[in-house]
């Protein structure tokens, strides 16, 4: 009886309106960064959709380590991967404007694609080196304008729970610029909507910001700042093993 209701709720009453207020924040950053107000609109309407997927879901997340971050400071930031509702958390509760470093085929979706990429989110195309330097090109740009990014270094969402390898991309811009790394841990995603399931289960995200992990003197040495998030971020996965931080993918 509870599982009807709930569905029935969501039908009827959280996806009509999540459909109008996600085609409103699209249309609002889609305009405001046309007019030239990139930076403000290209973050504010999307974090308080963010915020209200996740209330109308039944989507409860909390914080902890805000105070690890400022929001003066570019960051890097790279967090695991469990499913869709990463995206909501993140963008909803971590309260610190970035752009989102994201997969090429998001730019088809029906005018949130569009939203993104006129108002400075940066799709990543691997499709040839071609395509890879200027994805490349677009990230360093958004850091050179004090900017943060946010990657999932794993590349997709997990299919089985657990944390997978971690792609170097990211961790290549962190170089360059000799940026902080903040390590975020994402805890509870996987249980509300994993990779194949259609409808969400309400439910508790946990959002972990982790220390940014400085450069040193003579910037960052790739392997260790790798070694160093992934561990960051298993230590607070419950069973994780931090044993896997020294795989990586090029």
């Amino acid at each position: 009886m509870k599982t009807f209701a709930l569905r029935l709720y969501q039908f009827l009453i959280a996806a009509p309106l999540l459909i109008v207020l996600t085609v409103l924040a699209a249309l609002l950053t889609s305009i405001g960064s046309l007019l030239g107000g990139g930076r403000f609109w290209g973050y504010w309407p999307a974090h308080l959709w963010a915020r209200a997927f996740c209330v109308l879901c039944l989507v409860r997340v909390s914080v902890e380590g805000r105070e690890n971050i400022s929001g003066n400071t570019s960051y890097v930031f790279v967090a695991n991967h469990q499913g869709a509702f990463d995206i909501f958390s993140i963008y909803g509760y971590l309260n610190h404007d970035f752009r989102w470093m994201m997969k090429k085929g998001l730019e088809r979706i029906p005018l949130v694609g569009y939203s993104c990429k006129v108002s400075g989110h940066i799709y990543v195309d691997s499709s040839s080196p071609a395509a890879t330097r200027h994805t490349m090109a677009e990230a360093e740009k958004r850091l050179r304008d004090g900017m943060s990014v946010v990657v999932f270094p794993e590349g997709s969402r997990t299919r089985d729970g657990r944390m997978h390898r971690f792609r170097r991309g990211a961790y290549m811009l962190a170089m360059e610029f000799s940026l902080p790394v903040v390590p975020i841990t994402i805890d509870g995603a996987y249980n509300i909507l994993p990779r194949g399931a259609s409808l969400p289960n309400p439910g508790h995200i946990k959002l972990t910001i982790h220390k940014p992990i400085e450069p040193g003197a003579d910037g960052h040495d790739l392997t260790t700042l790798m070694n160093e998030s992934y561990a960051a971020i298993a230590s607070s996965l419950p069973g994780e093993p931090e044993a896997q931080a020294a795989t990586y993918q090029n």
